[in-house]
């Protein structure tokens, strides 16, 4: 997440306004009119994890509230700095499931590529923040090991692209890319996962679309929203282009203390995911990556949660509960013991 991105002409707008993302604190502060007494702990932070924040999406945030889910997301905090027991630098086993640098085959029937370092965000609680991009990419020399790996491997029916986030990079090595993999006749599918659609909707443009959907692999995106507030015009604007193109949308949402640790806030991001699109898909339990622990909530705690959200949800709006866990070879689900979870665990 911290690698910088790769030079290219800044020609499209999506480049453009990545381009324009804050990366200094101290404009973070400026711009939000943030307590100048929170700056030295967040420069601080911000030394092991840079800041970078999309303007767009930082134009969603409530101007002077520290507490705002989205800026929370966003912000360097001094609890970054703690060394806490059980949070490490490789949170969900990724070095030890990659057979090829940038390859991570860790279940059945599909594998993952790490296509990038980069992001448009850095989110605090990232769990590949300490990822060490430069010697475990998917792309440059890599690249003919992958694809004769995927050759030969004839149970893989599914690649997902992966990072960083895959679309930061520009449009041409990406169609190149999808087109290497589509000329392997046991593929079916392509998964992206990205923040792009959410973060920096610019980014879902008719070159975009032309390369996605032009292949005859069925093209599926997960995207990543934490909170409803994040889900704009603009945003909606994005998934809909990527819908009417054919793209199945599914929405992927960390647990986060203080951001959206209440059945009231999924329930709202829910219905504005449904509304935009997107089906909830996982509700995932923070990695314990170094640096993240303050973001933590308890089992029990996201339990009563989705026991009380599954009385305000119909179905299919109900997200799966799950935490990874290294070395197994499936999402474990979390699951409600057969009584009901008492409120006082919310």
């Amino acid at each position: 997440m911290i690698t910088r991105l790769t030079a290219h002409s800044q020609s499209a707008d999506w480049q453009r306004a990545l381009a324009r993302a804050v990366t200094d604190p101290e404009e973070l502060f400026e711009r939000l009119s943030l307590d100048p007494a929170l700056l030295p702990a967040t420069l601080k932070a911000a030394e092991r994890f840079r800041v970078r924040v999309p303007l767009g999406y930082l134009g969603r945030m409530t101007p002077g509230d520290p507490n705002d889910p989205l800026l929370r997301q966003v912000l360097p905090l001094a609890e970054e700095c703690l060394e806490v027991p059980g949070f490490q630098s490789d949170p969900v086993g990724d070095l030890e499931s990659m057979p090829i640098p940038g390859l991570l085959h860790k279940y059945h029937g599909r594998v993952l590529l790490v296509t990038s370092g980069a992001c448009a965000i850095h989110c605090r609680y990232c769990f590949r923040q300490h990822f060490p991009y430069r010697d475990a990419s998917a792309i440059r020399e890599a690249w003919p090991h992958i694809l004769l790996y995927l050759r030969t491997h004839q149970d893989i029916q599914e690649v997902i692209l992966s990072g960083g986030d895959p679309l930061t990079l520009n449009d041409e090595k990406l169609a190149a890319m999808v087109s290497d993999l589509a000329g392997i006749p046991h593929l079916r599918t392509l998964r992206l996962h990205s923040r792009l659609p959410v973060v920096l909707p610019e980014r879902i443009d008719d070159a975009l679309l032309g390369w996605l959907t032009s292949t005859r692999l069925r093209p599926i995106m997960v995207i990543h929203a934490n909170h409803a507030r994040e889900l704009d015009g603009t945003t909606r604007a994005a998934m809909e282009r990527l819908e009417l193109a054919g793209v199945r949308l599914f929405n992927q949402t960390v647990l986060l203390k203080g951001i959206n640790d209440n059945p009231d806030a999924l329930a709202t991001l829910s219905h504005a995911l449904f509304d935009s699109g997107v089906q909830p898909y996982y509700l995932h339990m923070l990695d314990p990556v170094q640096g993240a622990a303050h973001f933590a909530v308890t089992e029990e705690r996201a339990l009563g949660i989705m026991d009380r959200l599954s009385r305000q949800l119909p179905g299919y709006l109900l997200p799966r509960l799950v935490r990874e866990i290294p070395g197994q070879d499936k999402k474990t689900p979390l699951v409600q013991a057969p009584q009901a979870m008492d409120d006082s665990a919310i």
